[in-house]
C-alpha cells in the first residue's frame, strides 16, 4: 500500500525494537490535513490540545526490575506536527528495556522528545496503576442523541445534513457514541464518542445524529475529524461559542482524545466505558 504520508510505519511490516530510540517517532505535519480542510496557516479558528492515554508503558529500574505506569500525553492542537500513533507505539515499546533512574526522567526524556517531533510543548504525566484505579470510567455530561427515532439513508460525509430549530440562544452539550471514520492510510475502523457543547441557537439533535453518523465512511485522522466537525458546526449552524471532543476506543495500547474549542477552556479529561 503506497502511504500518501510519506515513509511513516503505520501500514507497513515494522520490526520491534526492544531499546529507547528517540528516531522512532514519526511526524505528520498538520498542514497536510488543514490544507483539504482550507483552515489558514497560522491562523487557527480554535484553540485545543489532543490527549492521548498510554496503557501499555513499561522501563526497568535501575536494579533492572519492570515497572509499569500509564502515560497521559497532551499535544497543543498549534504544534506542527502530530505523532504517528504506530510511531509513538513502537518509541514506546522501546522504553521497555531501558533502565532509568526513576518516573521523572521517563516523563522528562519523552516530553523532550515528543515536543521535539511535534515542534510544540508536550506535556507527559506519568500515573501508577494504583492511582489509575481509583479513576471511574464515565459518561460525558449532557444528552445522547442516540436514542433518537432516525432514518439513516446514506453514510457518506454529509455536512448539509446539520440544522438548527427555532428557539432563543441557549447553552447545551449533546454527544454520541455512533461515529465511526476510517484510517486514511490503512482503512481500519476507528470508534469514537463525540461530544458538542455550545451557545447559540439550538441545534436540531437530530440533523448533528445523522451528520456525525455520515462519516461511517469517511477517511480521516481522529484529529482531522473532530476539526472537520468543529469546522461543520461552525459553518452550518453559527454558534457564538463551540467545542468538540472525541473520545477514541484505543489500538495498539494507544487511544487519542482531541479537544477544539473556539475559547481557552480547558480539555475534559474522563475515561469514557469504551476507553
Amino acid at each position: 500500500m503506497t502511504n500518501p504520508y510519506g515513509d511513516i510505519p503505520l501500514g507497513q511490516q515494522t520490526d520491534y525494537v526492544d531499546h529507547y530510540d528517540a528516531a522512532l517517532l514519526s511526524p505528520i505535519p498538520r498542514s497536510l490535513a488543514r490544507e483539504v480542510l482550507a483552515l489558514p496557516a497560522g491562523a487557527l479558528p480554535f484553540k485545543g490540545v489532543d490527549v492521548w492515554n498510554a496503557y501499555e508503558l513499561s522501563w526497568l529500574d535501575q536494579q533492572g526490575k519492570p515497572v509499569v505506569a500509564m502515560a497521559q500525553i497532551t499535544v497543543p492542537c498549534d504544534s506542527d506536527c502530530l505523532v504517528e500513533s504506530k510511531s509513538l507505539k513502537l518509541y514506546l515499546n522501546g522504553f521497555a528495556n531501558t533502565r532509568f533512574a526513576g518516573k521523572q526522567e521517563v516523563a522528562g526524556t519523552m516530553e523532550a522528545d515528543l515536543s521535539a517531533a511535534a515542534g510544540g510543548p508536550v506535556t507527559v504525566r506519568l500515573q501508577s496503576l494504583d492511582d489509575a484505579a481509583g479513576e471511574a470510567l464515565q459518561l460525558p455530561a449532557g444528552d445522547c442523541v442516540d436514542t433518537l427515532t432516525v432514518s439513516i439513508e446514506g453514510f457518506d460525509y454529509a455536512p448539509a445534513l446539520l440544522g438548527t430549530m427555532e428557539g432563543p440562544t441557549h447553552t447545551a452539550q449533546l454527544y454520541s457514541h455512533l461515529v465511526r471514520s476510517l484510517c486514511p492510510v490503512t482503512r481500519q475502523p476507528d470508534w469514537a464518542t463525540v461530544v458538542v457543547r455550545y451557545t447559540g441557537k439550538p441545534i436540531a439533535p437530530e440533523s448533528l445524529l445523522r451528520y456525525l453518523v455520515s462519516f461511517r465512511n469517511h477517511s480521516g485522522f481522529h484529529e482531522q475529524v473532530v476539526e472537520l466537525v468543529y469546522q461543520d458546526i461552525q459553518r452550518q449552524c453559527a454558534p457564538q461559542q463551540l467545542s468538540v471532543q472525541g473520545f477514541f476506543t484505543r489500538r495498539g495500547g494507544l487511544d487519542i482524545n482531541p479537544f477544539r474549542s473556539s475559547d481557552d477552556a480547558p480539555a475534559p479529561i474522563l475515561r469514557t466505558p469504551r476507553q
